[in-house]
């Protein structure tokens, strides 16, 4: 009896152990993650940054398990130097921090604020060949959003010019989308937004949509398919008239933009 006891004392010993080392990992106080990656072209909010041609890109983004968060996300653009009437400006920087807390059940606050830096850049130098005045590029922006289950909305205004256009203080940009699991590593984002650009009497004004189909294909490697558009008219703010290399366009056209992204 003695010795089936404490056989029986060193199984569940054992057990115990296991049990306790098997519990989940505690949570770190921070997370860091990059990514790098190349785009057929970049359109931001509907709109050509690099004049259909393609951009490389790459991010870095700090999270803490407080909720604070920051990063950064570079890529090459065309549009400044395109259409601005500039002689430098190849490269936007973005520079962003903010704080993320769930308010209630599955429902995230979302708030901060992101810097378009675009180093060097000398927008409008030589007058406004492209769509409206413009002076130097870099804007500063403070945003609101709320997430829910899979749905999130997002609110953003421009603290001072925004683009680079001129009285544009104050512009908004609210937008609504989806990020809907299909399984198998497919993702799904239906996405909706509605810019204004103060200043413009409306004629800066349109709403862009997009559905981004995307495929996590493990080791750190996803591959992305958007269609994209817009409401901007064509003939209207969004068509360029003259610029520096003869790149006369509709920046709002449809497109579809094929993405790969490695992150790690």
């Amino acid at each position: 009896m003695t010795f089936k006891f404490k056989v029986a004392a060193v199984a569940l010993a054992i057990s115990a152990f296991g049990a306790a080392h098997a519990q989940k990992a505690p949570e770190p106080d921070y997370t860091l993650s990059y990514n790098v990656g190349v785009v057929s072209q970049y359109r931001f909010r509907g709109m050509e940054q690099t004049s259909g041609d393609p951009a490389t890109q790459a991010g870095v983004d700090f999270a803490h398990k407080n909720g604070f968060y920051a990063g950064a996300f570079t890529s090459t653009v065309s549009w400044i130097k395109d259409y601005n009437g500039a002689t430098s400006g190849n490269l936007e920087v973005d520079l962003f921090g903010g704080y993320k807390s769930e308010i209630a059940k599955d429902v995230v606050l979302d708030f901060g604020a992101i810097k378009y830096w675009y180093p060097g850049n000398n927008s409008g130098a030589t007058g406004t060949p492209g769509a409206g005045s413009v002076t130097n590029a870099d804007t500063f922006e403070a945003y609101l959003g709320l997430t829910y289950g899979i749905a999130s909305v997002k609110y953003s205004r421009s603290i001072g010019t925004f683009l680079g256009f001129l009285n544009s203080d104050g512009s908004q940009y609210l937008e609504i989308a989806a990020n809907i699991d299909l399984g198998n590593g497919f993702g799904l984002v239906p996405h909706y937004g509605r810019q204004q650009v103060a200043g413009t009497n409306t004629s800066g004004d349109y709403n862009d949509y997009s559905v981004t189909l995307s495929k996590d294909l493990g080791s750190g490697l996803s591959v992305s398919l958007a269609a994209v558009g817009t409401t901007a008219k064509e003939n209207g703010f969004y068509q360029t008239s003259t610029s520096a290399n003869g790149k006369n366009r509709f920046l709002g056209s449809n497109a579809t933009v094929l993405g790969l992204k490695y992150s790690f």
